[in-house]
C-alpha cells in the first residue's frame, strides 16, 4: 500500500466532518436539550445519589475548582452548547464570559437562557478552527468540544495566542486509552467516533499539542469512574419509540447517534474510552 492509499484510508475513517457536525447539532440540539437539559456534557457523581442535573453542575464546578478560576476572569467558552457552563461561570465567578458554538440553534438557545436568567454573557456563532475574536482572555474553557475539531494542533496554538500571560486552559474531553490495540480501537472507539462525529486522541497526545503551543500542563486526571453513569441514564432516556421513529425519519446520522449511546457505555465499561481533564497555564 503506497502513501496515497494510506492517506485515503485515514481520510475515510475520519468521522468528524465539520459540515456533518453542523447539520447534526442543528437537528439534534432541541431533542437533546429536552432529554438531557441545559448542559450538553456528562455528569460527575461523587455519592451516586445526585440527580443528573446536580451531577452536570458538579462537573462544571469540579473543572472550575481544579483550574482555580479567579473571580472576575475574562473567559472564552469554546463549544459552549446551550451556555450552561458560561452562565455558571458568570454567576458563580462573576466572570465576563464569551461563548462560541458552530451551531446557530445552540447560540440562539444560549442567548435566550442568558436573558431568562438575567445573567450577562455573550454568545457567538463561530468556528473554533477560525476564532477571530481580537481580545485576549484569562481563561479558555472547553467541555466536550475539542474531540470534534479536525485540526487540534492549530486550535491549541490559537489558544496560546488568545490567552493572557499566566492565563489558564481548562478542558474536559473524550479520549481513548493509552497504547490501545488496533483490535480494541476498532471494537470500542470507532463506533463512538462514527456515531458521535468525533476523533479521539489520548490525554498524552493532547498534552504534547498543548506544550507545543507554549503552555505548561498543571493537571491531568481521568474522571471516568465518576462520569460513566451518564450513559446508564442516557440509555434509559432514549427508550422512547417515538424518538427512534423520528431518528429513522431524519436519516442515518441521527440513528447512528442514538446507537452510539450503547457504544459509549461499552467504552467506559472496557476502560478503552477515557473521560479526562487537562489544565494548563501560559508561561
Amino acid at each position: 500500500m503506497d502513501k496515497r492509499d494510506i492517506a485515503s484510508k485515514e481520510f475515510k475513517t475520519r468521522y468528524n466532518d465539520k459540515q456533518k457536525i453542523i447539520e447534526h447539532y442543528e437537528l439534534v440540539s432541541p431533542y437533546y436539550r429536552e432529554l438531557w437539559g441545559e448542559h450538553l456534557h456528562h455528569g460527575y457523581w461523587v455519592t451516586g445519589s445526585e440527580s443528573k442535573e446536580e451531577a452536570q453542575l458538579a462537573l462544571t464546578a469540579h473543572l472550575a475548582q481544579v483550574a482555580q478560576i479567579p473571580k472576575g476572569a475574562d473567559i472564552l467558552d469554546v463549544g459552549c452548547g446551550f451556555g450552561g457552563s458560561s452562565l455558571y461561570l458568570a454567576r458563580e465567578y462573576r466572570a465576563a464570559v464569551t461563548g462560541i458554538t458552530i451551531s446557530e440553534t445552540q447560540a440562539a438557545i444560549a442567548r435566550q437562557n442568558a436573558h431568562d436568567a438575567g445573567t450577562p454573557a455573550r454568545f457567538l456563532v463561530m468556528d473554533a478552527d477560525d476564532i477571530t475574536i481580537p481580545e485576549k482572555f484569562g481563561v479558555v474553557w472547553s467541555i466536550e468540544a475539542i474531540s470534534h475539531f479536525g485540526d487540534k494542533p492549530t486550535f491549541f496554538a490559537r489558544t496560546g495566542e488568545l490567552l493572557q500571560t499566566g492565563g489558564t486552559l481548562a478542558l474536559i474531553d473524550w479520549f481513548q486509552k493509552e497504547r490501545l490495540s488496533a483490535a480494541d480501537r476498532r471494537a470500542f472507539i470507532e463506533p463512538i467516533e462514527r456515531g458521535m462525529l468525533v476523533e479521539l486522541k489520548t490525554i498524552s497526545g493532547y498534552s504534547e499539542m498543548i506544550r507545543a503551543a507554549g503552555l505548561d500542563i498543571t493537571d491531568t486526571s481521568d474522571l471516568s469512574i465518576h462520569c460513566a453513569r451518564t450513559w446508564d441514564i442516557s440509555l434509559d432516556l432514549i427508550k422512547n419509540r417515538s424518538l427512534w421513529q423520528l431518528a429513522n425519519d431524519q436519516g442515518v446520522e441521527f440513528v447512528r447517534f442514538l446507537r452510539a449511546f450503547s457504544a459509549m457505555r461499552k467504552g467506559f465499561a472496557s476502560a478503552n474510552f477515557v473521560y479526562g481533564l487537562i489544565v494548563a497555564r501560559k508561561k
